[in-house]
């Protein structure tokens, strides 16, 4: 056995022995710091790249995600009932504008066409 394998060794002989952290420790660490992992997976046939597929995965608490600047599940409709209400407030908005617009329109045509009828009947009547 050479000084650099331990496989067999006295943990207490160890120079540095392992941590004696849980699972649980992990997690809460890696929460708490967050970790980054990326990659990329290109696919090329004959020198000529078919696919790219770039991975980002970001692990970590809603806190320390909020802290990096990352929020996207509070926007999202589909993740977040608060943005599913504001989505609809904000399209209730757009379509009763529109409607606003359309009966605006509608009451114009409606008294152009009471003005041209009132014309034609005084017109008639001379």
């Amino acid at each position: 056995m050479t000084d650099l394998d331990h496989r067999y060794a006295d943990p207490d002989t160890l120079a540095y022995p392992p941590a004696a952290g849980s699972l649980a420790d992990l997690l809460e660490r890696v929460l708490d710091k967050g970790i980054v992992i990326a990659g990329d997976i290109k696919i090329d046939l004959l020198d000529i790249e078919l696919l790219t597929i770039r991975l980002r995965l970001f692990i970590a608490s809603v806190d320390t995600a909020k802290k990096a600047g990352i929020d996207w599940w509070e926007t999202d409709p589909a993740l977040s009932s608060r943005a599913a209400r504001d989505a609809l407030v904000e399209e209730n908005a757009r379509l009763r504008a529109r409607l606003d617009a359309l009966d605006d329109a509608l009451d114009d045509s409606l008294e152009d066409d009471m003005a041209d009828a009132v014309e034609e009947t005084s017109g008639a009547a001379r």
